[in-house]
């Protein structure tokens, strides 16, 4: 019997290999969390043609905003496991949020797939071109001198922008009121108006708008200073030394994908950004390029949902 058993199962053993050899023979669909013009859709769109390429499918990018980006990673986790629904998330959609909603719209290791890094970006602390503050110490100044009159914008409750804004507001002792929207690209319409105070904000997102002077950069949140904005200093180095924050995008596949799908994606992303062209225009959007292995993704995924979970617990930050 168990000869048998053997037997009978062998062409479905082979089936998968086969299939999964055959993919992709269709488009694939790639959703993302936030509004387009945010980080997620700019490093989605510049991975687009040449994973397009490599692969021999089109790649469509689908936006559908809401809930801090966890509606589409909950989308993604749902789909059919074939490789034909993807997502590109960010640490906060898919490690930071989840565990704060009530009740989680997902569960972040069950039920998304780490594939592979796509890219790492710093934030930037941006304010209106007739902002009073000049420098990071003027906004600071005027912060501590209007306790709950500023407000800062983020893409949703949790997200790396929101809690950004509040560490720094815990360190340096201010009161400012949250605006969250349903993606960076409303955050930036409104900030451009005058309407917003500061945004601590993916830096792809605004080093255009720096550049053309219509924003004015006080602070980066890395450690270091950024080679984009080098003559802006680092909100460490500005007197709040333990600062640090960054935004990373991954791609994801829903759990159960085959390991010979994921292993091409691997590839083709790694393969898009060793492409010198591709890479130079990463960075000059403000990337730092992504790549290494899926293991690398899921080690990622790991660390940065124990270590935001534990500045959540302290900074006493709740979804609202």
């Amino acid at each position: 019997m168990l000869n048998r058993r053997v037997i009978l199962a062998a062409p479905a053993l082979l089936a998968a290999p086969a299939h999964a050899q055959a993919w992709p023979t269709r488009p694939i669909n790639v959703l993302i969390g936030f509004a387009p013009g945010g980080g997620t859709d700019i490093i989605a769109r510049a991975l687009q043609p040449a994973m397009q390429e490599e692969l021999g499918q089109p790649l469509t990018i689908e936006s559908r905003p809401g809930a801090s980006g966890t509606l589409a990673a909950a989308a993604v986790g749902r789909a059919r496991p074939d490789g034909y629904t993807l997502g590109i998330t960010t640490v906060s959609a898919s490690a930071v949020v989840p565990p704060q909603m009530n009740p989680p719209p997902f569960y972040i290791y069950a039920d998304q797939l780490p594939v592979v890094l796509c890219g790492t970006v710093p934030l930037v602390a941006v304010v209106p071109e007739n902002s009073p503050a000049r420098d990071f110490a003027g906004f600071i100044a005027h912060a501590r001198a209007n306790p709950g009159r500023l407000n800062y914008s983020s893409s949703g409750v949790a997200t790396q922008q929101h809690l950004a804004a509040e560490l720094l507001s815990a360190e340096a002792g201010l009161r400012m009121v949250h605006i969250p929207f349903r993606g960076t690209g409303q955050a930036v319409t409104e900030i451009l108006a005058g309407r917003i105070d500061i945004a601590i904000d993916t830096l792809p997102t605004y080093l255009n708008h720096i550049r053309a002077g219509r924003v004015r950069a006080l602070a980066t949140t890395m450690p270091e200073r950024t080679p984009w904005l080098p003559d802006i200093p680092s909100v460490a180095e500005s007197g709040f030394p333990t600062f640090n924050a960054n935004v990373w995008y991954m791609l994801m596949a829903p759990p159960g994908t085959p390991e010979a799908v994921t292993a091409r994606l691997v590839a083709s992303v790694n393969h898009a950004l060793s492409d010198s062209t591709l890479r130079g225009r990463v960075r000059d959007a403000g990337f730092i390029p992504g790549g290494g292995t899926q293991a690398d993704a899921a080690r990622l995924l790991r660390e940065d949902a124990e270590r935001y979970a534990a500045i959540i617990r302290a900074s006493n930050i709740r979804m609202e």
